[in-house]
């Protein structure tokens, strides 16, 4: 199996590229660790900015279908646990980060993207964290505490409730996306954003970043754990069952019961 990911640094410049674009960035488990791995070596390094960016037709689809099995109860809460671990790596980076969103970004791959300073995507693409359309709660993967600080309120609950996904023009309107730009412009758009960053005062855009974090955060591990409570059991229910086989198997509108 090819490398999940491709880590480079140039110029003060790390970029980290999910590299299976075949499943479209799936956040399987070796993908979820390498990326821990990685944004650890990005923390130890010297680099000023970081990029981060998938290839193909998505930035990340989230967690990978094929590992979403049955197992016994205890053994969810770590995992999705796990799953939380690169969005803290992001948020305690000193560094700015970029998402480069060049393709669909979706579920846990949202909940990467929102985590992450700045956000500059192609348009035409679909942002969105769709987890209750497979009986999910729709606060996984730090949704649950980011998007109500991007966004208005009433935006974010209907994302997270309805599990609608939304295009680039929305996005920028509100307030969620930094830049859209044509494909052919995401590379410059992007640079733009990463010479800034390069040739900035470090420790001045270091503490301006804890100073936002700090603002945001009087508790982001307590709202973090609620997303490991609250999705372990949903991840046990029967409607989660249904959805996926719904959603992915049958190509169907699902029928949740509440069990």
């Amino acid at each position: 199996m090819s490398a999940p990911l491709r880590l480079e640094s140039k110029d003060g410049i790390a970029t980290i590229t999910l590299t299976r674009p075949d499943r479209l960035n799936a956040l399987a488990h070796d993908m979820l660790d390498a990326l821990v791995e990685a944004l650890d070596t990005v923390n130890r390094g010297d680099d000023r900015v970081l990029v981060l960016t998938g290839e193909g037709s998505a930035f990340c689809a989230g967690a990978d279908r094929s590992e979403m099995i049955e197992r016994p109860p205890i053994e969810w809460g770590p995992i999705v646990d796990h799953y939380l671990d690169p969005v803290r790596q992001i948020a305690e980076l000193d560094i700015p980060v970029i998402a480069k969103l060049q393709g669909d970004t979706v579920g846990g791959g949202f909940g990467l993207a929102i985590a992450c300073d700045f956000r500059i995507a192609k348009e035409g693409i679909r942002l969105g964290a769709p987890f209750v359309k497979i009986g999910l709660a729709g606060c996984d993967m730090s949704a649950g505490y980011y998007l109500p600080r991007l966004i208005p309120l009433g935006a974010a609950t209907e994302m997270m409730m309805t599990g609608r996904l939304i295009k680039t023009d929305e996005a920028l309107s509100l307030g969620l996306v930094h830049r859209v730009v044509p494909a052919d412009e995401l590379d410059a758009a992007v640079e733009s954003f990463t010479t800034q960053f390069r040739n900035g005062p470090p420790i001045a855009l270091a503490f301006t970043k804890r100073a936002i974090r700090r603002s945001l955060d009087l508790d982001r591990e307590a709202e973090f754990d609620y997303e490991i409570f609250a999705q372990t059991n949903c991840i046990q229910t029967e409607d989660h069952r249904e959805g996926v086989r719904a959603f992915f198997d049958e190509k169907r509108s699902p029928v949740f019961k509440g069990s």
